[in-house]
């Protein structure tokens, strides 16, 4: 008995995994978000390949000049392919997002609003969505004069917690930084102010960041919770 209600357990549970992945956003969507979550990590790594080529390097040959500003050549070289490329995830994210929800390419013009323009693309319906795509599903059930009030408390709510998370990271790092080399917190503090302009223009950067990934994630949370806590789900949980 013991053994069979084990087997009753695991085949429930496979099917739960399995209900999962079918909820799983299409495979265009799943490209924007991994594209869109390589855009630091090709930002941090320019920025260091920018900082490691000095052109002072060239000191000590004999074509010092020559040798000078071919560094300062491949230097700029690696800012300007470093932008480039990013410039290309940027695109081919709001491409991807399009081309999931089969929407018109023209959409792909606000692109150049940068998150803004974002805002409006992730806002798009999709066309052609999933049996499971419960989002896709709630709203298309929305009339007009519902659907605007939502999305403008979703927009609301996002960069509410896109700046909450800022000011959170922050502070954590403050906090790390005052415990890893033992200055107090004021100081820190203090030496951030002497510099706010470039501190809010890389918080302003920040958030802008957290905008459009929260946008990105929205619709897989709103399908996992809906998925967790629909009646089938919780009556397939209990033993």
């Amino acid at each position: 008995m013991i053994k069979r209600n084990s087997l009753f357990q695991l085949i429930l549970q496979r099917a739960y995994i399995c209900d999962i992945v079918r909820i799983m956003p299409k495979r265009h969507y799943v490209l924007a978000l991994i594209c869109y979550l390589s855009i630091p990590a090709v930002l941090i790594a320019g920025a260091a390949l920018f900082s490691l080529i000095d052109p002072e390097m060239a000191r000590g040959h004999a074509d010092y000049v020559r040798n000078y500003r071919l560094l300062e050549q491949v230097r700029h070289g690696v800012l300007m392919a470093t932008a480039g490329l990013t410039l290309v995830l940027w695109a081919s994210i709001c491409y991807l997002v399009i081309e999931s929800r089969k929407r018109s390419k023209g959409w792909l013009s606000l692109a150049a609003a940068g998150p803004f323009g974002f805002i409006f693309i992730a806002m798009l319906a999709d066309r052609s969505p999933a049996p499971n795509d419960l989002y896709q599903q709630f709203l298309r059930k929305l009339k007009v004069y519902c659907r605007v009030p939502l999305e403008t408390a979703l927009l609301v709510s996002v960069w509410f917690l896109a700046f909450e998370s800022m000011v959170l990271k922050r502070e954590l790092m403050i906090r790390f930084e005052s415990f890893s080399t033992g200055t107090p917190v004021a100081t820190i503090i203090a030496r951030q102010d002497a510099s706010s302009g470039m501190w809010a223009f890389s918080e302003g950067l920040e958030t802008l960041y957290l905008v459009v990934l929260i946008y990105l994630l929205w619709p897989i949370f709103f399908n996992l919770a809906g998925h967790l806590f629909s009646p089938r789900t919780i009556s397939a949980q209990r033993p």
